[in-house]
Parts: C-alpha cells; structure tokens; sequence
C-alpha cells in the first residue's frame, strides 16, 4: 500500500487537464478516444440530467473530465451528480472531487471490464447510491440502487421509462439516450421547468 500511495502521488503531479486519466490499484489508466455513439448517450444524459438539476436546484452534474477521489482510486466518470451537501464543498479551482451520489457509465470495449468489475463495487463499497451502466450498442440501460453496500441485480431496459432514487423527479425515456429525435422534446420540457 505504501508503493501504491507513492504511485498515487506521482499520478496527481503528472495528470493533465488534456487527457481522460485514472489511478485504479495502483496503475494509471489512460483512455482512447471514445465512439461516437458512446459520446452521444454521455452527451444526451449530461445534457438532460444538468438541465433537470439546474432548473430544479439539485445540485451538480459534471461530466466526463471531473476526477472524483475514492479511498483506493481516482475515476473519471462519464456523467455523475453531487447533491446539494457534496456541492457545497466545490469551488471553481476543485480538482478532486467527492465520491458522487449518482453515477452513469457508458460502456465501450476497452472500459466494459473495469465499469462491472471494479468500479461497480468501489462504487457501491463507497456509497455511490445509484450507478447507471448504459449500452450504446444494444441501446439499453441497467440502473443499480444502493443496499447494504451491495448494487440490487437488474434487467438492462431498452423501452419505458428511466427514474432516478437519487435524483428526486428526474424522469426520462430510455430512447432520450439514444435517439436525439426523442431527446429534444424530452430537453424542452425540462427547460421550462418540467
């Protein structure tokens, strides 16, 4: 664990802001460029989940390129919120952020592994009370709730309606994810204050 604080040491001096980057046990994790259809569900999720937060004054919603600090590791995830008692710890020169209360990961085949391996239990270990894992390619979704420090197993859905535990309201169609024609309206409806 001591060679492993040192590497995470080394880790947070070498980090810049233009790469994805991620201390997991030990190792850094750099990440390719992402597909398409994998920035698109991120993009369609940020967009929905922040407008929804900002109109309804949740919290915060940060995307992609916020580290958020765990115990053991650093991640980057693809879209997280913070509600209002972690984001009041925030100020604009925050670097390191707090274990999120909600998480959505997109999976890709070089991230598949670590979203349901290590980070689906580091994050249910360390109170991350909802983890989304979205599926650009089967366009599905599986959305994990909290209990006893475990994720309660679910089916992926790919038709109906999305709601969040977490999030209070915070309601959307699966196909908003994956379909900009059903992501529009969904945007508006929330901008004026749906």
């Amino acid at each position: 664990m001591a060679r492993e604080q040192k590497l995470r040491e080394k880790f947070y001096a070498d980090i810049t802001p233009e790469h994805k980057w991620e201390f997991i046990q030990g190792e850094v994790i750099m990440h390719s460029p992402a597909l398409n259809r994998h920035l698109a569900a991120s993009q369609r999720l940020y967009d929905l989940l922040s407008a929804y937060a900002r109109v309804h004054h949740l919290g915060l919603v940060r995307h992609e390129k916020a580290m958020t600090s765990f115990p053991r590791n650093d991640y980057e995830p693809d879209v997280m919120f913070f509600g209002p008692a972690k984001s009041a710890l925030m100020d604009p020169d925050t670097l390191k952020f707090p274990v999120p209360d909600f998480i959505a990961e997109v999976l890709s085949p070089s991230t598949e592994a670590r979203d349901r391996g290590i980070k689906f239990r580091d994050y249910a270990l360390h109170g991350v009370a909802e983890y989304w894992i979205i599926d650009p390619v089967a366009e599905a979704v599986e959305s994990y709730r909290l209990g006893d420090s475990i994720y309660t197993p679910v089916d992926a859905q790919a038709t109906g309606t999305l709601s969040s535990n977490v999030i209070p309201g915070f309601e959307i169609p699966v196909r908003a994810l994956f379909d900009e024609v059903e992501s529009l309206p969904v945007l508006k409806q929330i901008l004026a204050g749906g």
